[in-house]
């Protein structure tokens, strides 16, 4: 089957690795891809956000099946598009993924069933929501309704952050139209755990627990990023946890969204706090997380192919989704000044015997060598039988990579590995 990836990062490059290993799929395609992919898929240079463009290319190389694995092409309803022209696709429907296009949607949605989460108020007038901070409980968290590339929370410690994060959403539209509306709710203290899982609209099958580090320096310091490394499985997150959260978030979110006829197919993903009241939802996204799919996926022995063809087909009942019994690192390799300004176009090194495990999510191929080209450059994932393997054994393979203007956290893990020993 002629199968197509819509997106070009880190978290496609770890889907096309492993779908590379369905013996089903003759063909791979990227849309766009990046250079680093090339060894695996065909890129072809349309925007993941290009739904006219993705249609097109679908119909004149008669597609099979299509995975659209990021936000923006998911919102916009790329799914519906290809859709309509007969081609099946793992991912959600436009109406679906509003779940992640709109904070306010989602927040109202886990009130309306009662599923747990933080306190909040929203609002769409800056001056009114000013006016609430005065008085509001310091610290506070304010997101932006929409879309923001991971970026659009600020967690505020004092009144002054909080009104800056206001002023900087909602007057100097740091993040465009998605802060027109804005969310403002309560401080959650806990664990942080990260779940995808597979849906149907009727069975959830989750995914290996796994742990994000979001903050760009060591020890959780400075700015929020899209995430500079990931391990799984995460700790904090027992049998016992795992059970709590099917009954109480992930069967419940399907059966709202099946209510409010916005029936969820494809990887919702749950960003839960474990809170001394139990677990509660952070956030959903519509989609694989990135950079939690670069260790998730490597630990799944099932045919993600044939895992994704049960979630289209509304079989996923009957499919086995099994993983390693292991752990897995994953280490962002970026480029120095990320989140803010960086420099690109640096020739990037990758030893041969470990490139399998080098998920490329920001690099372009230029005279035949492989440059630097995005903030978040590479993902380098290793999987052993116990955490402090995976992650001595990923740190190893980013030493071994080399490209000027490279930067990494050195802790990656050092948090969850901390509580394994504490066990």
């Amino acid at each position: 089957m002629k199968v197509m990836v819509v997106g070009g990062g880190g978290r496609e490059h770890a889907i096309i690795k492993k779908l590379r290993e369905s013996k089903k799929i003759t063909a791979l395609y990227a849309l766009p891809g990046n250079g680093g992919m090339a060894n695996d898929a065909t890129c072809v240079a349309i925007g993941a956000k290009d739904i006219d463009g993705i249609v097109a290319f679908a119909k004149e190389n008669q597609i099979d099946y299509a995975v659209v694995a990021p936000d923006d092409p998911l919102v916009l309803g790329c799914v519906d598009a290809l859709n309509e022209i007969g081609v099946p696709c793992f991912g959600p429907s436009k109406a679906a993924a509003i779940i992640e296009g709109s904070k306010v949607f989602s927040k109202n949605l886990m009130k309306k069933y009662g599923i747990p989460t933080a306190s909040y108020d929203v609002f769409s007038d800056a001056e009114k929501a000013l006016e609430f901070i005065k008085s509001a409980p310091i610290p506070t968290v304010i997101k932006a309704d929409g879309l923001a590339l991971g970026k659009g929370v600020v967690i505020a410690f004092t009144r002054e952050e909080a009104v800056d994060a206001i002023k900087s959403i909602m007057e100097d539209k740091k993040f465009g139209d998605s802060g027109n509306n804005i969310v403002i709710e309560e401080f959650l203290t806990g664990p942080e755990v990260s779940v995808l899982a597979f849906t149907d609209g009727k069975t959830v099958k989750p995914m290996v627990s796994s742990m994000d580090h979001k903050r760009a320096l060591d020890f959780d310091k400075g700015l929020n990023t899209g995430g500079m490394g990931t391990i799984a499985p995460n700790p904090y997150y027992t049998a016992e946890i795992a059970d709590e959260c099917m009954e109480k978030i992930f069967l419940p979110t399907i059966d709202a969204m099946n209510k409010e006829g916005r029936t969820f197919k494809g990887c919702l993903y749950f960003g839960l706090m474990l809170t001394p009241n139990g677990p509660k939802v952070i956030e959903y996204n519509c989609r694989f997380g990135d950079p939690e799919t670069q260790v998730v996926l490597p630990l799944l022995e099932s045919d993600l192919f044939e895992v994704m063809q049960s979630v289209t087909n509304e079989t996923l009942a009957d499919q086995e989704v099994k993983f390693a019994d292991k752990s897995a690192c994953c280490v962002i390799m970026a480029s120095k000044g990320y989140p803010e300004k960086y420099e690109n176009g640096f020739e990037i090194v990758i030893p041969e015997n470990i490139a399998d495990s080098v998920y490329v999510a920001g690099a372009k191929l230029y005279d035949g060598k492989l440059l630097s080209a995005g903030g978040r450059v590479l993902g380098v994932t290793a999987i052993a039988d116990t955490l402090k393997g995976a992650i001595d054994n990923a740190y190893t393979k980013v030493k071994a990579i080399k490209f000027d203007n490279a930067f990494y956290r050195s802790d990656i893990g050092q948090r969850a590995l901390k509580a394994t020993e504490e066990k």
